[in-house]
């Protein structure tokens, strides 16, 4: 049998048509509560901009909130999106959530802006070179570190970081985001969930470029995590059904509108159903025996050392039942 790898959880905080975004907010802190208890390893909170479906935009403060309300699970950015901040805030904010949560908070960082165009002109600080991206990396790494100095900048501590140690992670959907966690010797964290394609020689070069002996390395070997969307339901086709919400996602995203997410449909009866099947083809929908036939496949053709689940629905209720079967037929 495949070996059921870690499972983590990505929320964006999703906005349900009809929903208010305290009501998002509330149902995600709930959500997090549920998880811990369930036994998932992590949850991450994503950084999105001008997205009205969505209300993860200020990450550490959704991070801190639902620290405080879990007592087990690893909480942490999938991703702070890095051009949008000073890394030295950065490293300040997640040091002063590490103090507070000890050897629960993880740092995901990326190097897109998370928003369109127009959007990002207002709230990016750089360009995202990558060169630029691992010299920020290694600050960090400096900061949080024991003696809390980046050897690049010597005279400057952010103080509240120095010896948290907050793990970092790359993501990325590109072969640049695999090769700069490789050759920094971090974790990488891929994002199959909305850009599946060539995943598996993303993941390959990631290990193959991987370099356990420099400065900035956290570890001795690769470690990689893939993100798939799943929705777990009784039977396949109710899980299709709630699935369309998700689809319906895509399908706007791709025709330039933008909604909350909506109500599911019969699948039969969601237009231009086709436009979301390349960016959503990495997924395990279906009865709990199906996800889990899926999720193995996907681990043994990914070779990945986690999974990060993500899942979206307009019926709260449904997200619930999702993960509690996940959990049911996975831990």
């Amino acid at each position: 049998m495949t070996k059921h790898v870690p499972l983590s959880v990505l929320d964006l905080v999703g906005i349900s048509k009809g929903q208010t975004v305290k009501e998002a907010i509330d149902t995600s802190m709930e959500h997090a509560q549920l998880i811990d208890e369930l036994g998932f390893k992590r949850l991450w909170y994503a950084e999105h901009h001008n997205a009205i479906s969505l209300a993860a935009v200020a990450t550490p403060l959704l991070i801190g909130r639902a620290a405080s309300l879990t007592k087990n699970i690893r909480v942490g950015s999938g991703g702070i999106m890095l051009p949008n901040h000073a890394h030295f805030r950065v490293a300040e904010e997640f040091g002063t959530l590490a103090q507070m949560y000890p050897n629960r908070i993880d740092l995901g960082l990326g190097r897109a802006p998370g928003t369109d165009g127009m959007t990002a002109q207002l709230i990016t600080r750089t360009s995202g070179d990558a060169q630029e991206f691992a010299n920020n990396i290694y600050d960090m790494i400096g900061w949080f570190s024991e003696d809390g100095v980046s050897s690049r900048i010597p005279n400057v501590t952010t103080g509240v970081a120095t010896n948290t140690n907050v793990p970092i992670w790359v993501l990325g959907s590109s072969m640049n985001g695999a090769h700069i966690a490789g050759q920094l010797g971090l974790p990488y964290s891929i994002a199959t969930h909305f850009m599946p394609d060539d995943y598996e020689e993303k993941l390959a070069f990631y290990r193959s470029s991987f370099d356990p002996s420099g400065p900035t390395a956290a570890l001795d070997a690769p470690y990689s995590m893939a993100a798939i969307n799943v929705v777990v339901a009784p039977t396949d086709e109710e899980a299709e059904r709630i699935f369309t919400s998700t689809e319906k996602m895509f399908i706007n995203l791709y025709a330039g509108e933008r909604n909350y997410i909506e109500p599911p449909v019969e699948p039969s009866e969601l237009p231009n159903r086709h436009l979301a099947e390349g960016a959503l083809k990495v997924k395990a929908v279906g009865s709990p025996e199906t996800v889990r036939k899926q999720l193995e496949a996907f681990v043994e053709k990914s070779k990945v050392d986690e999974l990060m689940i993500v899942t979206y629905a307009y019926h709260p209720e449904d997200r619930k039942r999702s993960m509690e079967l996940l959990a049911d037929l996975w831990f």
